[in-house]
């Protein structure tokens, strides 16, 4: 499985450079493309092979994957696509591919009752539709947020398998308000995403100190030969328990969290909570307002999902998270009145 799997990166990394008609392409430009993406996606550092290109070039010109790939040679040196609007991507699903895929979305189906695999749900959900999309030429049903291109996304997979093999890392970081990167020697414990964005977890090598990385900071990642240590403070099933977001740090308590939401919110968060800790502790049947209580880290996340609501939720309790907030929104009062002045 994982030769078949670098393969189809290979043929994937060819396709892109021959649609991309802005540059001549030769074998050895398509060699390195492969060695960078098979870097970037498998931390694979071996390298490709010319023959092994020369071989994949050849494939994906036969029928044998059914792509029968208009690859051409011109002035003796360089490769393109003789149609410029073909890609391997565009090739229709047999039948046999649609059998099988149905098979794998029908299995995991199965598996949805059960507590370990409830999560699933969304994920099997997005393969049936896409998998009735493409046999049956419909209009999506289902949509799930995602933000296309989104910066740092390519480092998924290779920092999947860096966690799975207990790899410490060597990677260059640089923040919104860094000149230059900075280097980390980094042990990778958890990939989480929040809000379609992705964060790395892991601790430095010497300290143990826990970090969180946000993927789209990430200039390089490689894998070093220092042994990997693990955090024994770092429990990443439960430690986002009592937490909104991702901003924590081993140690950091929850603290108790009163607000005040109106009629019309309160509708809404008691729908969909805020924690997974909300509970409603009293409510006014007059106006239609409640005060609800949640057991959280106090982060920055907690501030931006309070801000969210405007002015139909306050924070009565604690003080210093009451005054916070009140003290950002006399700020964006602020903005809003110089505007009016001008």
């Amino acid at each position: 499985m994982p030769a078949n799997k670098n393969a189809l990166i290979r043929y994937k990394t060819i396709d892109n450079c021959l649609r991309n008609y802005y540059r001549r392409w030769t074998l050895e430009d398509l060699v390195d493309a492969c060695c960078d993406a098979l870097y970037d996606m498998e931390g694979i550092r071996k390298g490709v092979s010319v023959r092994t290109v020369q071989g994949d070039i050849q494939m994906m010109r036969s029928d044998k994957l059914g792509y029968n790939a208009p690859i051409e040679v011109y002035d003796h040196k360089y490769y393109r696509y003789a149609d410029k609007g073909y890609s391997i991507m565009n090739m229709p699903m047999s039948q046999n591919d649609y059998d099988v895929m149905q098979e794998a979305v029908d299995m995991l189906r199965q598996l949805e009752d059960f507590e370990q695999f409830s999560e699933m749900s969304d994920v099997v959900s997005r393969l049936q539709d896409k998998l009735a999309i493409s046999r049956n030429n419909r209009k999506p049903i289902i949509h799930f947020d995602s933000v296309p291109n989104l910066a740092g996304i390519r480092l998924l997979n290779p920092l999947y398998n860096y966690i799975a093999h207990k790899q410490t890392l060597r990677i260059m970081y640089q923040s919104f308000n860094a000149r230059k990167p900075t280097e980390f020697i980094l042990c990778p414990y958890l990939l989480k995403e929040f809000r379609n964005r992705w964060f790395l977890f892991g601790s430095k090598q010497d300290d143990l100190k826990l970090y969180n990385l946000p993927l789209d900071r990430i200039k390089s990642v490689e894998p070093t030969k220092i042994p990997f240590k693990e955090n024994p403070d770092f429990d990443p099933e439960h430690f986002f328990d009592d937490v909104i977001g991702v901003s924590k740090n081993v140690g950091n308590k929850p603290r108790t969290i009163k607000f005040w939401a109106n009629r019309e919110q309160s509708h809404y968060i008691k729908t969909k909570p805020i924690h997974r800790s909300q509970q409603v502790i009293s409510e006014n049947h007059e106006d239609g307002s409640c005060i609800f209580q949640i057991e959280v880290v106090i982060n920055f996340e907690m501030y931006s999902v309070f801000m969210s609501y405007g002015s139909g939720i306050k924070i009565i309790y604690p003080r210093n998270a009451s005054m916070y907030m009140r003290d950002k929104l006399k700020e964006a009062l602020a903005l809003y009145n110089t505007e009016e002045e001008k």
